[in-house]
């Protein structure tokens, strides 16, 4: 299954006044659901004769591919008028379709008020129907977007009603998304144990797909749970499962989060060779894609590991790397943090006066 094959179509039907010139995904450990690209013209009947309707169709199936290729301004412009045009010819089934799929965009966007805004217009005008797949969409992505505004009752309750149609309808990667978002539900709530157990049934499920990508996401968040209730073993196994995985979709920027987690899972064991081994695989994934505040953040991470290690030489040789990148990005607060890392470092050693260079904000590389 394809990455794009994990999202939705959703919402709206009054006009909502967005602000869509700032539109731009927001990245979460959600999972929602996408058109896949056969299932357009499936959605959109295309023998339409009247000009309305085959107008309106073809902005839908046109912002629909917008939002895959991420192009959420667009997609918005184009939904916005598929749905006027719906409105005009009276079309109640074609507006809950674009309603839905404007639910995902402005979620997507991180919009999460008029995310629930569409869903809850597409609900409304379902009512007297029985598509069932888009009342599981809407549902999840009002749950997914109360989450966001930490409104977990509403979330959980959402959710739920989502996973029972997922479940009535046997549609199993529904089910994994439905399993893996109310876990993330629970852990906001700090019920890490209940989180765990609806994404370990989302695990079964996403590995009996054999979808390498959702899998990846669920492993993942089984990782943050487990580190969230102190279980660094554990968060260690499920975070090496996952960053396996990311390398082999060539996810790079998942790779380099996991890989940080990794090393700060094997910091707190107090393992600080191995943690020191994913910092560094961090630090080179992060120069691979030009990566400059992972870079920077790796070298601070080496740093304070070499330290613990009591290779304080070494550990200057991180914080160096690190100031003439802060200052080459104009990062202030890193050049700070940088120069007084340096100067303890230094202190450590018993090199009072190049401690005293760092104190005075100077280096032998400024």
């Amino acid at each position: 299954m394809s990455k794009g094959e994990w999202n939705n179509r959703f919402k709206n039907t009054v006009p909502l006044q967005l602000p869509i010139t700032y539109l731009k995904p927001v990245k979460r450990n959600t999972i929602t659901h996408e058109f896949d690209s056969g299932s357009q013209a499936e959605i959109i009947p295309l023998q339409e004769s009247d000009d309305h309707l085959s107008e309106a169709s073809k902005l839908l199936r046109q912002g629909i591919q917008q939002q895959q290729g991420g192009e959420l301004i667009t997609a918005m412009k184009s939904l916005q008028q598929s749905l006027g045009l719906f409105q005009a010819v009276g079309d109640l089934e074609k507006q809950a379709q674009v309603l839905s799929f404007l639910g995902l965009v402005t979620y997507s966007a991180g919009n999460y008020k008029g995310a629930i805004s569409y869903s809850q217009q597409c609900l409304s005008l379902l009512n007297n129907t029985s598509d069932l797949v888009l009342q599981m969409q809407s549902l999840s992505h009002l749950g997914n977007a109360y989450r966001h505004l930490n409104d977990h009752k509403k979330a959980i309750e959402y959710l739920e009603k989502c996973l029972k149609i997922t479940q009535q309808l046997q549609d199993k990667r529904s089910q994994v998304a439905a399993l893996n978002n109310l876990g993330l539900v629970y852990k906001s709530l700090g019920n890490f144990t209940q989180a765990i157990e609806y994404q370990q049934q989302s695990l079964a499920i996403v590995r009996e797909l054999k979808d390498n990508w959702g899998e990846e996401q669920v492993l993942k968040n089984l990782g943050n749970a487990w580190y969230a209730l102190n279980n660094y073993q554990k968060a260690i196994a499920y975070y090496e499962q996952c960053v396996v995985l990311s390398r082999s979709l060539k996810n790079v920027r998942s790779a380099s989060q996991v890989l940080k987690n990794l090393g700060n899972a094997c910091y707190a064991l107090g393992d600080y060779t191995k943690a020191i081994k994913y910092y560094e695989d961090r630090l080179q994934l992060a120069k691979e894609i030009q990566d400059k505040r992972s870079e920077e953040q790796s070298l601070s991470s080496l740093g304070v590991a070499s330290e613990a290690l009591g290779d304080y030489n070494k550990a200057i040789t991180y914080y160096e790397e690190r100031l003439l990148l802060a200052r080459n990005i104009k990062d202030r607060r890193s050049e700070e943090q940088a120069l007084a890392s340096l100067k303890v470092a230094c202190y450590a050693l018993g090199d009072y006066a190049k401690a005293m260079q760092y104190q005075q904000g100077t280096s032998s590389n400024s």
